[in-house]
């Protein structure tokens, strides 16, 4: 028995070892690289210690102080949308009712369309002149808007088009979770008088808050590494109105080619995504924990 255990053992770390060597090589030593330049001033030639210097000018950066704003901002609003509408689309369409599936797919379709492309296309209709958004609006009598040029309006263009896109990514784990859950239960319900919103709410939410959780994770992590949409319809204009941290990680990074700076910039960005990401753990564990789940 001891024989089948030590050779299951090797045989585990065996098929482990190209990943870990992945891991170690691609992830963590790049991640402490990074971490190293963070506290230098290197510029591809040039790779001097200079100690908190980055970080201590980041804190007087009106640039990178804006971009923080713009982030947060983004991610909240993107977050808190998708994670709701997300689980409201998938309670709609879990219905067996006509034309599900090919709701189900209108939806499913910007996810499956990559970022760019999905750039590209909004950036044509929230053009001020010949876009679509202020055709349409000029045709049943109402003023075009600029948009993407108005520095009120061009962070929610953008926060807009994010939710379009992944929405339907949300729905289709929610609509995973919600098929899971027993038949029984709702036919239980149903017998003791409990209408449509009270099965919603009593019964199909608290049993996908684990999904919930996955979706907010994902979505979280995703809206705070936005760089694509960012740099192909507004490139942080107007007034750094859009910039957003990895836009600007990329603007200190490879066009001023100040990579130390843009590194602490990273490092903050990484502990910004890990101390959240630690704070949903705990909230989530005390949730379980208070209606006994686990």
């Amino acid at each position: 028995m001891h024989g089948y255990k030590k050779r299951d053992t090797l045989s585990a770390i065996g098929m482990l070892a190209p990943f870990m060597v992945f891991f170690l090589l691609f992830i963590i030593y790049p991640a402490l690289k990074n971490v190293w330049y963070s506290f230098t001033n290197y510029n591809l030639n040039v790779d001097t210690w200079i100690g908190i210097k980055n970080y201590t000018r980041l804190l007087e950066d009106t640039t990178f102080i804006k971009a923080f704003k713009n982030t947060c901002i983004y991610a909240f609003v993107s977050v808190l949308s998708l994670t709701t509408l997300g689980f409201l689309a998938a309670a709609l369409l879990s219905k067996g009712f006509r034309g599900v599936k090919w709701l189900r797919m209108l939806l499913i379709f910007p996810y499956a369309t990559s970022m760019a492309a999905v750039s590209m296309i909004w950036l044509m209709m929230y053009d001020p002149n010949n876009g679509f958004i202020n055709k349409a609006l000029r045709a049943i009598g109402l003023m075009g808007e600029k948009w993407l040029f108005d520095e009120s309006l061009a962070l929610g263009c953008l926060i807009f088009v994010n939710i379009w896109k992944n929405i339907g990514y949300c729905m289709l784990i929610y609509l995973a979770g919600i098929n899971s859950i027993p038949e029984e239960l709702y036919e239980a319900a149903t017998v003791d008088g409990a209408g449509e919103a009270t099965r919603l709410f009593r019964i199909t939410l608290p049993m996908v808050r684990p999904v919930a959780f996955f979706v907010l994770i994902t979505t979280m992590v995703d809206a705070f590494k936005t760089f694509e949409q960012v740099q192909i319809m507004t490139r942080g204009d107007p007034l750094y109105a859009t910039t957003t941290i990895v836009h600007q990680i990329y603007q200190y990074g490879f066009n001023e080619f100040r990579m130390g700076y843009a590194a602490a910039m990273a490092v903050v960005l990484l502990a910004i995504v890990m101390i959240l990401t630690l704070i949903n753990f705990r909230l989530n564990r005390s949730n379980e924990s208070e209606v006994g789940i686990g």
